[in-house]
């Protein structure tokens, strides 16, 4: 869990919001979603985005994004069945790299349950090699960046 007196990431602070259920999969042992499963819902959201409207092309494009660092903190256990949100935006965008920030909201609360950070680089699909983002990925992008940032 997170400091006591950590300031939460709100909704509001976020221009593209993911929705998401949770499956009964996602509980382990001890009856809350497993800290793995965040993850997944950071990179659903992240990867729904570029998709949607930074002209990622998963199958056949020449430009694949690669995960270099992930990190989470909770603030809140979630469990099945809820609804939840993602939150994703851009805190840092780089030549060939991006920090996407992201945040998990229970159905109806404004104050994050859980905010990550989640870093892409972007590389030749057969290369391997860092690229520089295509114009209409780093254009959708842009539209998402944190403010200040």
């Amino acid at each position: 869990m997170s400091k006591p007196g950590e300031q939460r990431p709100s909704r509001e602070e976020f221009r593209y919001i993911h929705p998401i259920e949770t499956r009964w999969s996602d509980n382990d042992v001890y009856g809350h979603v497993n800290n793995v499963v965040y993850y997944s819902y950071f990179d659903t959201a992240v990867n729904a985005y570029l998709i949607a409207e930074c002209g990622l092309d998963i199958h056949a494009g020449r430009v694949i994004g690669l995960v270099v660092e992930t990190g989470c903190r909770y603030y809140s256990a979630l469990s099945y069945p809820e609804r939840l949100s993602v939150g994703v935006r851009v805190d840092h965008l780089g030549n060939s790299s991006v920090i996407y920030e992201t945040a998990i909201f229970r159905e109806g609360e404004s104050q994050a349950s859980a905010s990550g950070r989640f870093v892409h680089v972007y590389v030749d699909r057969e290369s391997r090699r860092p690229c520089p983002l295509p114009d209409v990925m780093r254009a959708g992008l842009k539209a998402i960046l944190k403010v200040g940032a």
